[in-house]
């Protein structure tokens, strides 16, 4: 028993089981008692026993009625129950929006657009990925995320991309280093420093960007430690052990112990964007993406 047929079929019976009366139960259904009755007949015979007991005075559940109704009374509700949760997902709602984010969008951009939208979309869950750049690339052609926060620039034909930010780079230096004592920073003056840099699994998109920038200035970079996480860098750095490159983002939350100047350079700049797949269409994804290019721009 299966489709629109049989749900009608079972919700028919189920209202005869419930007023034992077939007059009272097809003005309930908005039918006439032959059609009623067609429906019970067609049923039991589908069935292949009998549900009801019928005389010129009453109805009756057989045994097997009996049974089956109490098997099946919750289920129409359930039913009904199930088609209106996934309406909901479907208008928008409710349902699920996965995030992937890199170092970069950790501190005020995936935080400020993931409260808002809560704010203005509380049925709808958000579940929050920590993913490098390139590790995002490969989540979202999985579907594993629906959107990702990763270094931009980033152009394909499946994929939708906005900028985000487009930010200023920041050489960051332990307290009283003489790059302190400049009155500007340039790429030159990062020639011969002993950089602190993430290491390339988990910041390989950076670096690789990075490296471009400087090698179209002439400046081969020195590498002398790597790390894998933001605090880390910024403890090595303060250290004493060298200096490190951070777009301006990331600067409020530097602590104490180091300081940071801008490097003066307009092509010395780091972009945010926020990617998805132009097949994902979902009202959540667009809901989320709004949000997210509804704050105000850095």
């Amino acid at each position: 028993m299966a489709g629109r047929t049989g749900l009608e079929m079972l919700d028919s019976f189920l209202v005869v089981a419930e007023e034992l009366n077939f007059r009272r139960s097809a003005e309930r259904l908005g039918l006439d008692q032959s059609a009623l009755s067609r429906r019970i007949q067609k049923l039991e015979a589908l069935l292949g026993f009998r549900l009801l007991e019928r005389t010129t005075r009453e109805v009756a559940l057989t045994q097997a009625g009996r049974v089956f109704y109490q098997e099946n009374a919750h289920l129409l509700t359930r039913y009904d129950a199930s088609v209106a949760a996934a309406r909901r997902v479907a208008e928008g709602k409710s349902g699920l929006v996965r995030i992937g984010y890199m170092a970069f969008a950790a501190t005020e951009l995936m935080p400020m657009a993931v409260a808002r939208f809560r704010q203005s979309h509380p049925h709808i869950e958000t579940e929050l990925r920590y993913i490098r750049t390139q590790g995002q690339k490969i989540a979202l052609a999985n579907d594993e995320i629906d959107a990702g926060y990763m270094i931009g620039p980033f152009e394909h034909s499946e994929y939708h991309a906005v900028t985000l930010t487009d930010e200023p780079l920041y050489a960051v230096t332990p307290r009283a280093h003489p790059l302190l004592h400049r009155t500007a920073i340039t790429p030159a003056d990062i020639a011969g420093q002993d950089l602190i840099l993430g290491d390339l699994r988990e910041w390989g998109e950076y670096r690789w960007r990075l490296n471009d920038m400087f090698s179209a200035e002439g400046v081969a970079l020195k590498v002398r430690v790597e790390a894998s996480n933001t605090l880390a860098l910024i403890g090595l750095v303060a250290a004493g052990l060298g200096i490190t490159i951070y777009p301006e983002s990331l600067i409020g939350a530097l602590g104490r112990n180091v300081e940071a100047r801008p490097i003066h350079h307009p092509a010395f700049r780091s972009r945010t964007v926020l990617v998805w797949k132009r097949t994902n269409r979902s009202p959540q994804v667009r809901a989320f993406v709004d949000t997210a290019r509804s704050l105000p721009p850095r």
